[in-house]
């Protein structure tokens, strides 16, 4: 039997007020998606609005692309499963592995305040199965809690920095900083020079920093599953 992982997208597209797009980093979808997909692991895509999430415009930059996102744009099974990702309310931790979210600015609107993800979260994770978060997705368990404390309480984790997001000119757009949240809920937050691959795992839960580290975070799962 091969084993199943199910990746959580965002439905979210706008950047705050700026008028600008914001979605799903399309680096943090394609590296972990190969990196399972190659060594056998049957993939699900899911959304809370389900359809076809939006992508980030910046992840789509040239400077952005790397041999996944490369990969990715040729892949017409794929871009098939993305215009048709499973409606998050409609999926069951039961029938998989693991989870996993890929970040984008997109996870902090909607799926960070998402009872249905954060429900998810929690079924997958008392059942001890691993769960997942890349760059801004760890930003997704700011509500988590399972028997009344936060589920990063003293858990070692990792997450995009208050520097990146400063690089990128985002502190002021962002609802709340990943790095704060993920230390004011208890969590051990730790991190690497910025843009450098990260990631850390703590029993079931594993996060990553950075579009770079998304990766080492399929990895890590993989061993996981």
């Amino acid at each position: 039997m091969s084993k199943k992982v199910l990746f959580v997208l965002t439905s979210h597209d706008k950047l705050g007020n700026t008028g600008l797009k914001t979605g799903f980093w399309t680096e943090e979808l394609a590296a972990p998606y190969y990196a399972l997909a190659d060594n056998g692991v049957e993939i699900t895509l899911a959304s809370p609005k389900g359809g076809q999430p939006p992508i980030d415009p910046k992840s789509e930059d040239p400077s952005s692309q790397t041999d996944a996102t490369r990969r990715m744009d040729n892949d017409g099974l794929l871009k098939e499963k993305l215009k048709n990702t499973h409606k998050l309310s409609e999926v069951s931790s039961e029938d998989y592995d693991g989870i996993f979210y890929p970040g984008g600015h997109g996870p902090l609107w909607d799926l960070a305040e998402d009872k249905v993800s954060q429900q998810l979260i929690i079924n997958f994770y008392s059942n001890n199965k691993p769960v997942a978060f890349v760059c801004h997705a760890p930003g997704v368990l700011k509500d988590v809690k399972i028997d009344g404390e936060y589920l990063v309480k003293g858990k070692n984790v990792t997450g995009f920095t208050n520097t990146e997001e400063d690089a990128v000119q985002l502190t002021d757009v962002v609802p709340f900083l990943v790095e704060d949240v993920l230390k004011k809920n208890g969590g051990v937050y730790s991190k690497s020079e910025d843009w450098n691959p990260y990631a850390v795992v703590d029993e079931k839960l594993i996060t990553g920093q950075n579009p770079a580290s998304s990766e080492k975070v399929a990895e890590e799962l993989l061993k996981l599953i």
